[in-house]
Protein backbone atom coordinates (compact mmCIF):
# COMPACT_ATOMS: atom_id res chain seq x y z
CA UNK A 1 0.00 0.00 0.00
CA UNK A 2 1.19 3.69 -0.79
CA UNK A 3 0.49 6.81 1.15
CA UNK A 4 -0.14 9.79 0.42
CA UNK A 5 -0.85 13.13 2.93
CA UNK A 6 -2.36 16.23 2.16
CA UNK A 7 -0.44 18.88 0.10
CA UNK A 8 -0.58 22.25 0.00
CA UNK A 9 -2.49 23.58 -3.56
CA UNK A 10 0.51 23.94 -5.99
CA UNK A 11 2.66 21.62 -5.07
CA UNK A 12 4.33 19.27 -6.97
CA UNK A 13 2.60 15.70 -5.50
CA UNK A 14 3.07 12.59 -7.81
CA UNK A 15 0.22 12.01 -9.56
CA UNK A 16 -1.16 8.64 -8.64
CA UNK A 17 -2.85 7.62 -11.60
CA UNK A 18 -2.99 4.55 -10.83
CA UNK A 19 -5.46 5.18 -8.18
CA UNK A 20 -7.36 7.34 -10.40
CA UNK A 21 -7.78 4.54 -12.66
CA UNK A 22 -9.17 2.13 -9.58
CA UNK A 23 -11.85 4.77 -8.81
CA UNK A 24 -12.66 4.85 -12.90
CA UNK A 25 -13.01 1.23 -12.35
CA UNK A 26 -15.49 1.82 -9.20
CA UNK A 27 -17.37 4.00 -11.03
CA UNK A 28 -18.02 1.61 -13.97
CA UNK A 29 -19.29 -0.63 -11.48
CA UNK A 30 -21.84 1.68 -9.92
CA UNK A 31 -23.12 2.86 -13.36
CA UNK A 32 -23.31 -0.39 -14.60
CA UNK A 33 -25.65 -1.86 -11.21
CA UNK A 34 -27.55 1.25 -11.13
CA UNK A 35 -29.28 1.34 -14.86
CA UNK A 36 -28.82 -2.59 -15.59
CA UNK A 37 -32.38 -2.93 -14.25
CA UNK A 38 -33.60 -0.53 -17.80
CA UNK A 39 -32.43 -3.70 -20.35
CA UNK A 40 -33.93 -5.96 -17.34
CA UNK A 41 -37.45 -4.69 -16.54
CA UNK A 42 -39.61 -7.05 -18.48
CA UNK A 43 -37.78 -10.46 -17.36
CA UNK A 44 -37.26 -9.15 -13.73
CA UNK A 45 -41.07 -8.03 -13.59
CA UNK A 46 -42.34 -11.62 -14.71
CA UNK A 47 -39.66 -13.62 -12.59
CA UNK A 48 -41.08 -11.20 -9.31
CA UNK A 49 -44.52 -10.78 -10.08
CA UNK A 50 -44.62 -7.55 -10.57
CA UNK A 51 -45.42 -4.69 -13.33
CA UNK A 52 -42.76 -3.55 -15.53
CA UNK A 53 -43.12 0.06 -13.69
CA UNK A 54 -42.95 -1.36 -10.25
CA UNK A 55 -39.54 -3.07 -11.11
CA UNK A 56 -38.32 0.50 -12.28
CA UNK A 57 -38.89 1.38 -8.68
CA UNK A 58 -35.78 -0.55 -8.23
CA UNK A 59 -33.99 2.41 -9.87
CA UNK A 60 -36.10 4.26 -7.65
CA UNK A 61 -34.93 3.00 -4.45
CA UNK A 62 -31.18 3.13 -5.25
CA UNK A 63 -31.77 6.90 -6.20
CA UNK A 64 -33.65 7.46 -2.89
CA UNK A 65 -31.10 6.04 -0.62
CA UNK A 66 -28.04 7.77 -2.63
CA UNK A 67 -29.69 10.99 -2.05
CA UNK A 68 -29.21 11.03 1.89
CA UNK A 69 -26.02 8.66 1.68
CA UNK A 70 -24.40 11.45 -0.47
CA UNK A 71 -23.71 13.92 2.33
CA UNK A 72 -24.41 11.33 5.05
CA UNK A 73 -21.37 9.47 4.29
CA UNK A 74 -19.64 12.59 3.57
CA UNK A 75 -20.31 13.93 7.09
CA UNK A 76 -20.33 10.89 9.18
CA UNK A 77 -17.00 9.30 7.82
CA UNK A 78 -15.25 12.83 8.06
CA UNK A 79 -13.03 11.53 10.92
CA UNK A 80 -11.72 8.65 8.68
CA UNK A 81 -9.26 7.68 6.23
CA UNK A 82 -10.68 8.41 2.80
CA UNK A 83 -8.80 4.97 1.65
CA UNK A 84 -11.11 2.56 3.86
CA UNK A 85 -13.98 4.53 3.05
CA UNK A 86 -13.77 4.09 -0.75
CA UNK A 87 -13.13 0.07 -0.22
CA UNK A 88 -15.66 -0.58 2.16
CA UNK A 89 -18.31 1.63 -0.13
CA UNK A 90 -16.93 -0.88 -3.04
CA UNK A 91 -17.14 -3.99 -1.22
CA UNK A 92 -21.27 -2.70 -0.89
CA UNK A 93 -21.47 -2.31 -4.61
CA UNK A 94 -20.35 -6.01 -4.96
CA UNK A 95 -22.85 -7.64 -2.52
CA UNK A 96 -25.67 -5.54 -3.17
CA UNK A 97 -25.16 -7.17 -6.58
CA UNK A 98 -24.80 -10.52 -5.62
CA UNK A 99 -27.86 -9.77 -3.04
CA UNK A 100 -30.04 -8.71 -6.21
CA UNK A 101 -29.13 -11.92 -8.56
CA UNK A 102 -30.33 -14.17 -5.27
CA UNK A 103 -33.33 -12.22 -4.51
CA UNK A 104 -36.48 -14.74 -4.73
CA UNK A 105 -38.68 -11.98 -3.71
CA UNK A 106 -39.39 -8.20 -4.85
CA UNK A 107 -38.64 -7.01 -1.11
CA UNK A 108 -35.61 -8.40 -1.23
CA UNK A 109 -34.53 -6.65 -4.35
CA UNK A 110 -35.30 -3.72 -3.02
CA UNK A 111 -33.75 -3.93 0.04
CA UNK A 112 -30.13 -5.08 -2.29
CA UNK A 113 -30.45 -1.54 -4.62
CA UNK A 114 -30.71 0.00 -1.47
CA UNK A 115 -27.42 -1.17 -0.14
CA UNK A 116 -26.19 -0.07 -3.96
CA UNK A 117 -27.58 3.40 -3.17
CA UNK A 118 -25.17 3.74 0.22
CA UNK A 119 -22.54 3.20 -2.07
CA UNK A 120 -23.42 5.04 -5.03
CA UNK A 121 -24.63 7.85 -2.74
CA UNK A 122 -21.15 8.03 -0.75
CA UNK A 123 -18.73 6.98 -3.88
CA UNK A 124 -19.88 9.69 -6.26
CA UNK A 125 -19.91 12.44 -3.60
CA UNK A 126 -15.87 12.09 -2.52
CA UNK A 127 -14.47 11.76 -6.21
CA UNK A 128 -14.13 14.81 -7.18
CA UNK A 129 -12.31 15.86 -3.58
CA UNK A 130 -10.30 12.60 -4.22
CA UNK A 131 -9.49 13.15 -7.30
CA UNK A 132 -8.32 16.98 -6.34
CA UNK A 133 -6.07 14.77 -3.75
CA UNK A 134 -4.57 11.97 -6.20
CA UNK A 135 -2.85 14.28 -8.82
CA UNK A 136 -1.30 17.95 -8.66
CA UNK A 137 -3.92 20.55 -9.35
CA UNK A 138 -2.82 21.47 -12.84
CA UNK A 139 -3.67 17.68 -13.81
CA UNK A 140 -6.99 17.43 -12.04
CA UNK A 141 -9.25 18.05 -15.31
CA UNK A 142 -7.21 15.17 -17.08
CA UNK A 143 -8.03 12.77 -13.59
CA UNK A 144 -11.35 13.52 -13.34
CA UNK A 145 -11.69 13.07 -17.20
CA UNK A 146 -10.27 9.34 -16.61
CA UNK A 147 -12.99 8.94 -13.95
CA UNK A 148 -15.16 9.68 -15.73
CA UNK A 149 -14.44 7.49 -18.48
CA UNK A 150 -15.99 5.00 -15.78
CA UNK A 151 -19.38 6.18 -16.64
CA UNK A 152 -18.78 6.51 -20.52
CA UNK A 153 -17.83 2.73 -20.82
CA UNK A 154 -20.99 1.77 -18.50
CA UNK A 155 -22.94 3.33 -20.61
CA UNK A 156 -21.81 1.73 -23.45
CA UNK A 157 -21.53 -1.41 -22.29
CA UNK A 158 -24.42 -1.99 -19.21
CA UNK A 159 -27.51 -1.85 -21.32
CA UNK A 160 -26.82 -3.79 -24.13
CA UNK A 161 -24.53 -6.47 -21.98
CA UNK A 162 -27.48 -6.95 -19.72
CA UNK A 163 -29.64 -7.38 -21.88
CA UNK A 164 -27.60 -10.01 -23.45
CA UNK A 165 -26.64 -11.66 -20.86
CA UNK A 166 -30.38 -11.83 -19.58
CA UNK A 167 -31.47 -13.51 -23.03
CA UNK A 168 -28.62 -16.06 -22.88
CA UNK A 169 -28.77 -16.69 -18.89
CA UNK A 170 -31.30 -14.72 -17.16
CA UNK A 171 -31.19 -11.01 -15.73
CA UNK A 172 -29.71 -12.94 -12.21
CA UNK A 173 -26.33 -13.86 -14.56
CA UNK A 174 -26.68 -10.16 -15.37
CA UNK A 175 -26.39 -9.29 -11.82
CA UNK A 176 -23.76 -11.49 -10.75
CA UNK A 177 -21.99 -10.05 -13.74
CA UNK A 178 -22.33 -7.05 -11.86
CA UNK A 179 -21.20 -8.26 -8.92
CA UNK A 180 -17.30 -9.48 -9.78
CA UNK A 181 -17.36 -5.91 -11.92
CA UNK A 182 -17.68 -5.00 -7.99
CA UNK A 183 -14.56 -7.16 -6.63
CA UNK A 184 -12.33 -6.15 -9.55
CA UNK A 185 -12.81 -2.58 -8.60
CA UNK A 186 -12.42 -3.69 -4.89
CA UNK A 187 -8.97 -5.46 -5.89
CA UNK A 188 -7.06 -2.40 -7.89
CA UNK A 189 -7.94 -0.08 -5.23
CA UNK A 190 -6.88 -2.51 -2.27
CA UNK A 191 -3.20 -2.50 -4.65
CA UNK A 192 -3.09 1.16 -5.78
CA UNK A 193 -5.20 3.85 -3.22
CA UNK A 194 -3.16 5.46 -0.89
CA UNK A 195 -3.67 6.40 2.38
CA UNK A 196 -6.13 9.47 2.19
CA UNK A 197 -6.70 11.40 5.78
CA UNK A 198 -9.41 13.37 6.18
CA UNK A 199 -9.40 16.42 4.79
CA UNK A 200 -11.42 19.66 6.26
CA UNK A 201 -14.75 19.46 8.37
CA UNK A 202 -17.78 19.17 6.45
CA UNK A 203 -21.06 19.89 7.62
CA UNK A 204 -25.08 20.10 7.07
CA UNK A 205 -24.54 24.34 7.53
CA UNK A 206 -21.11 23.74 5.24
CA UNK A 207 -23.68 22.44 2.12
CA UNK A 208 -26.84 24.64 2.95
CA UNK A 209 -24.51 27.56 2.81
CA UNK A 210 -23.65 26.74 -0.35
CA UNK A 211 -27.06 27.06 -1.86
CA UNK A 212 -27.04 30.69 -1.18
CA UNK A 213 -24.36 30.99 -4.59
CA UNK A 214 -26.53 31.64 -7.32
CA UNK A 215 -24.90 29.79 -9.59
CA UNK A 216 -25.37 26.39 -7.17
CA UNK A 217 -28.72 26.66 -7.36
CA UNK A 218 -29.00 27.10 -10.85
CA UNK A 219 -26.50 23.53 -10.81
CA UNK A 220 -29.29 21.74 -8.77
CA UNK A 221 -32.14 23.10 -10.48
CA UNK A 222 -30.93 22.38 -13.87
CA UNK A 223 -30.11 18.88 -12.59
CA UNK A 224 -33.80 18.16 -10.85
CA UNK A 225 -35.52 19.35 -14.30
CA UNK A 226 -33.21 17.26 -16.82
CA UNK A 227 -31.75 14.27 -14.87
CA UNK A 228 -35.31 13.60 -14.15
CA UNK A 229 -36.58 14.18 -17.31
CA UNK A 230 -33.92 11.85 -19.13
CA UNK A 231 -34.61 8.83 -16.43
CA UNK A 232 -38.53 9.51 -16.83
CA UNK A 233 -37.76 8.09 -20.55
CA UNK A 234 -34.92 6.13 -20.28
CA UNK A 235 -35.80 4.06 -17.57
CA UNK A 236 -38.49 2.58 -19.89
CA UNK A 237 -37.61 2.87 -23.19
CA UNK A 238 -37.15 -0.81 -23.56
CA UNK A 239 -41.22 -0.97 -22.87
CA UNK A 240 -41.44 1.95 -25.13
CA UNK A 241 -39.40 0.47 -28.09
CA UNK A 242 -41.31 -3.41 -27.66
CA UNK A 243 -44.45 -1.26 -27.76
CA UNK A 244 -44.31 1.06 -30.22
CA UNK A 245 -41.07 0.62 -33.25
CA UNK A 246 -42.17 -3.13 -31.83
CA UNK A 247 -38.54 -4.63 -32.00
CA UNK A 248 -37.07 -7.98 -31.32
CA UNK A 249 -35.52 -8.20 -28.14
CA UNK A 250 -32.22 -8.62 -30.20
CA UNK A 251 -32.81 -5.21 -31.88
CA UNK A 252 -33.52 -3.42 -28.97
CA UNK A 253 -30.10 -4.97 -27.32
CA UNK A 254 -28.36 -3.33 -30.69
CA UNK A 255 -30.02 -0.04 -29.94
CA UNK A 256 -29.49 -0.25 -26.43
CA UNK A 257 -25.69 -0.66 -27.83
CA UNK A 258 -25.90 2.63 -30.14
CA UNK A 259 -26.97 4.43 -26.73
CA UNK A 260 -24.08 3.56 -25.24
CA UNK A 261 -21.78 4.54 -28.17
CA UNK A 262 -23.65 7.83 -28.28
CA UNK A 263 -23.21 8.48 -24.73
CA UNK A 264 -19.43 7.74 -24.77
CA UNK A 265 -19.21 9.80 -27.69
CA UNK A 266 -21.29 12.16 -25.83
CA UNK A 267 -19.20 12.52 -23.28
CA UNK A 268 -15.83 13.02 -25.08
CA UNK A 269 -17.67 15.81 -26.82
CA UNK A 270 -19.46 17.27 -23.32
CA UNK A 271 -15.73 17.47 -21.85
CA UNK A 272 -14.24 19.65 -24.22
CA UNK A 273 -17.25 21.96 -24.64
CA UNK A 274 -17.46 22.38 -20.84
CA UNK A 275 -13.96 23.25 -20.56
CA UNK A 276 -15.29 26.36 -22.94
CA UNK A 277 -18.68 27.05 -21.38
CA UNK A 278 -20.32 23.92 -19.22
CA UNK A 279 -23.76 25.79 -19.06
CA UNK A 280 -23.74 26.28 -22.66
CA UNK A 281 -22.52 22.60 -23.10
CA UNK A 282 -25.23 20.81 -20.43
CA UNK A 283 -27.99 23.51 -22.45
CA UNK A 284 -27.40 22.10 -25.64
CA UNK A 285 -27.05 18.85 -23.92
CA UNK A 286 -30.74 19.05 -22.63
CA UNK A 287 -32.39 20.91 -25.43
CA UNK A 288 -30.98 17.74 -27.89
CA UNK A 289 -32.80 15.29 -25.23
CA UNK A 290 -36.23 17.05 -25.65
CA UNK A 291 -35.91 17.10 -29.27
CA UNK A 292 -35.18 13.09 -29.73
CA UNK A 293 -37.71 12.95 -27.11
CA UNK A 294 -40.80 14.36 -28.66
CA UNK A 295 -39.27 12.84 -32.40
CA UNK A 296 -40.08 9.36 -30.39
CA UNK A 297 -43.13 10.40 -29.69
CA UNK A 298 -44.41 11.24 -32.85
CA UNK A 299 -41.95 9.30 -35.76
CA UNK A 300 -41.43 6.66 -33.49
CA UNK A 301 -43.25 3.62 -35.02
CA UNK A 302 -40.32 3.88 -37.48
CA UNK A 303 -38.37 0.96 -36.07
CA UNK A 304 -34.79 2.58 -38.12
CA UNK A 305 -36.43 6.25 -36.73
CA UNK A 306 -36.18 4.98 -33.21
CA UNK A 307 -33.19 3.83 -33.43
CA UNK A 308 -31.00 6.59 -34.44
CA UNK A 309 -33.57 8.72 -32.43
CA UNK A 310 -32.45 6.39 -29.40
CA UNK A 311 -28.63 6.76 -30.17
CA UNK A 312 -28.90 10.42 -30.64
CA UNK A 313 -30.27 10.46 -27.10
CA UNK A 314 -27.61 8.93 -25.75
CA UNK A 315 -24.64 11.66 -27.31
CA UNK A 316 -27.32 13.69 -25.93
CA UNK A 317 -27.14 12.45 -22.13
CA UNK A 318 -23.41 11.29 -22.36
CA UNK A 319 -22.70 15.02 -22.07
CA UNK A 320 -24.78 15.67 -19.22
CA UNK A 321 -22.90 14.72 -15.97
CA UNK A 322 -19.73 16.32 -17.02
CA UNK A 323 -20.48 19.47 -18.27
CA UNK A 324 -23.21 19.80 -15.15
CA UNK A 325 -20.05 18.68 -12.57
CA UNK A 326 -17.97 20.94 -14.41
CA UNK A 327 -20.58 23.89 -13.98
CA UNK A 328 -20.33 22.76 -10.27
CA UNK A 329 -17.11 22.78 -9.63
CA UNK A 330 -16.59 25.97 -10.72
CA UNK A 331 -19.60 27.10 -8.80
CA UNK A 332 -17.89 25.85 -5.56
CA UNK A 333 -13.95 25.36 -5.68
CA UNK A 334 -13.48 26.30 -2.33
CA UNK A 335 -15.77 23.47 -1.10
CA UNK A 336 -15.22 20.10 -2.78
CA UNK A 337 -16.32 17.34 -0.94
CA UNK A 338 -19.89 19.41 0.40
CA UNK A 339 -20.56 20.84 -3.52
CA UNK A 340 -19.85 16.65 -4.52
CA UNK A 341 -22.45 15.69 -2.06
CA UNK A 342 -25.12 18.07 -2.95
CA UNK A 343 -25.10 17.59 -6.67
CA UNK A 344 -25.08 13.52 -6.06
CA UNK A 345 -28.42 14.45 -3.85
CA UNK A 346 -29.85 16.19 -6.87
CA UNK A 347 -28.71 14.31 -8.85
CA UNK A 348 -30.52 11.00 -7.34
CA UNK A 349 -33.69 12.79 -6.25
CA UNK A 350 -33.88 13.70 -10.19
CA UNK A 351 -33.70 9.49 -10.87
CA UNK A 352 -36.43 9.16 -8.36
CA UNK A 353 -38.59 11.84 -9.19
CA UNK A 354 -38.04 10.59 -13.03
CA UNK A 355 -38.01 6.72 -12.47
CA UNK A 356 -41.78 7.75 -10.61
CA UNK A 357 -42.87 9.63 -12.71
CA UNK A 358 -42.03 7.72 -15.87
CA UNK A 359 -43.60 4.68 -14.12
CA UNK A 360 -47.17 5.94 -13.21
CA UNK A 361 -47.39 6.94 -16.76
CA UNK A 362 -46.09 3.82 -18.31
CA UNK A 363 -48.38 1.89 -16.24
CA UNK A 364 -51.19 4.32 -16.70
CA UNK A 365 -50.92 5.77 -20.24
CA UNK A 366 -48.67 3.61 -22.08
CA UNK A 367 -44.40 4.46 -22.12
CA UNK A 368 -45.12 7.22 -24.88
CA UNK A 369 -46.47 8.65 -21.45
CA UNK A 370 -42.84 8.52 -20.14
CA UNK A 371 -41.28 9.85 -23.21
CA UNK A 372 -43.05 12.84 -24.03
CA UNK A 373 -42.65 13.87 -19.78
CA UNK A 374 -38.83 13.54 -20.84
CA UNK A 375 -39.14 15.89 -23.79
CA UNK A 376 -40.83 18.57 -21.73
CA UNK A 377 -38.28 18.34 -18.54
CA UNK A 378 -35.42 18.13 -20.43
CA UNK A 379 -36.50 21.33 -22.24
CA UNK A 380 -36.85 23.04 -19.19
CA UNK A 381 -33.88 22.15 -18.15
CA UNK A 382 -32.31 23.38 -21.37
CA UNK A 383 -33.66 26.88 -20.66
CA UNK A 384 -32.28 27.15 -17.29
CA UNK A 385 -28.63 26.84 -18.53
CA UNK A 386 -29.24 28.53 -21.43
CA UNK A 387 -30.71 31.77 -19.53
CA UNK A 388 -29.25 32.80 -16.00
CA UNK A 389 -26.67 29.56 -15.85
CA UNK A 390 -24.81 30.66 -18.95
CA UNK A 391 -24.98 34.57 -18.11
CA UNK A 392 -24.25 33.54 -14.51
CA UNK A 393 -20.98 31.72 -15.76
CA UNK A 394 -20.29 34.72 -18.40
CA UNK A 395 -19.40 37.12 -14.96
CA UNK A 396 -18.72 34.80 -12.37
Amino acid sequence: MTSLTQIADGDERPAAWAAVISLALGVFGLVTAEFLPVSLLTPMAADLGVSSGTAGQAITATALVAMLAGPGIVIGTRRMDRRRVVIGLTLLLALSNILSATAQSYGILLLARMALGLALGGFWALSAALAMRLVPMHQLARAMAIILTGVSVATVCAAPLGAAIGAAWGWRAAFMAAGAVGLVALAVQVATLPTLPPAGAPGLRVMFGLTRRLRVRLALLTVVLAISGHFAGFTYIRAYLEAVPRMSVETISFVLLAFGIGGFLGNLLGGAGASRSAARTAGTAAFAIAITAFGLVTLGASVPVAAGLTALWGMAFGALPVSLQTYMTRAAPDEAESAGALLVSAFQIAIALGAVAGGLLTDGLGPQGAILLAGAATFLGGITMFGPGRLREAVA
